[in-house]
């Protein structure tokens, strides 16, 4: 793999993410029919422009901006910023907002030890209802396997740490954890692989996920497409799209037409398909045309992409490489 492949999949990481998003958005829950291609017509349920992501690519960007300063995602410091990020979001009233993140943000202040009480709120939302196991980490999760590229056990740490910030059920850390480390073998090595690296979880959760995911490549993603708001499904979704995919367009394109929440499953799986191929297999009208809060768009992006591989690959060489620069348009 030589730096230039390196990079391109690093960038494709977030900007698959944004393009499945973006695709998915007209179509969620059956806001609009699907006739044909899934194209980036806007709407959905956040009313949102031509090409604009939802909040799937906006809570995605909290945490893309924090990493790309170099912290470790485990810290504290870290933790409270990407709190403190989700907060300012979510004061600034977006289009859309899932119930259960809803429910940890309403009423919270930033400044320090604002991820101690998002865990806290998290842990009375699950308490309270039952359910915590929406999908609304794992659809952010992309830029935590950037973070922390290499280095697996920092990887499920993070990934586990930042779902738990608003979902406390084991599960949607667990699908974070697994969905990241994809990323990485992916990035690192071009395979895309949910499976072989399950050992790396805490506990003897493997079992558990391994059938899901084995069932899920013998499926259609419209075999989840009625349960797919729950993270299992989603997760299932996306693999089921990735895992019988020719390539990004096509794996991009079984995600939407699976139905259900149609820009979080195709978000999930653009990140990992991004990661496998590289940003530059993405349409290049996508990567021109994808925006959103907080006022970026897809070169942005890759710029911030870029970033955080140069500091995670910094601190896996000890500073010893080359400066990564996002590909040229």
């Amino acid at each position: 793999m030589t730096l230039e492949q390196h990079v391109d999949r690093i960038v494709g990481t977030l900007q698959g993410g944004a393009v499945g998003d973006a695709l998915g958005v007209p179509y969620e829950y059956g806001t609009r029919r699907l006739d044909g291609e899934p194209a980036m017509l806007g709407g959905g349920l956040g009313g949102y422009a031509p090409g604009q992501w939802s909040d799937d690519t906006e809570m995605a960007s909290v945490i893309a901006q924090v990493a790309a300063t170099g912290v470790d995602l485990r810290s504290d410091e870290a933790l409270d910023a990407i709190a403190d990020g989700f907060i300012g979001w979510y004061r600034q009233g977006p289009a859309d907002v899932g119930t259960q993140t809803a429910s940890v943000l309403r009423g919270q202040e930033p400044g320090p030890g604002s991820a101690d009480r998002l865990r806290l709120r998290a842990l009375e939302v699950h308490r309270r209802t039952g359910r915590s196991g929406g999908n609304g980490s794992l659809m952010r999760t992309g830029p935590v396997a950037l973070a922390h590229l290499g280095d697996p056990v920092a990887i499920v740490e993070a990934a586990t740490a930042v779902s738990v910030l608003t979902h406390w059920d084991p599960e949607a850390g667990e699908a974070c954890a697994i969905w990241c480390l994809a990323i990485d073998a992916a990035v690192l090595h071009g395979r895309l692989d949910v499976t072989s690296r399950m050992h790396h979880l805490r506990d003897d959760s493997a079992r558990h996920w391994i059938p899901r995911l084995e069932e899920a490549a013998r499926l259609d993603p419209a075999a989840y497409g009625s349960s797919n708001g729950w993270v299992v499904a989603a997760l299932q979704g996306a693999w089921a799209a990735v895992a019988r995919s020719s390539g990004p367009e096509d794996g991009l394109f079984a995600a939407v037409r699976g139905g259900g929440d149609t820009d979080t499953v195709a978000a999930i799986a653009g990140a990992l398909l991004g990661a496998a191929h590289g940003g530059s297999s993405l349409r290049a009208e996508w990567r021109d045309r994808v925006h959103g809060w907080p006022g970026l768009d897809g070169h942005d992006l890759a710029g911030l992409a870029a970033t955080i591989g140069r500091h995670a690959t910094a601190r896996a060489y000890d500073g010893d490489l080359p400066v990564l620069d996002r590909p040229r348009r």
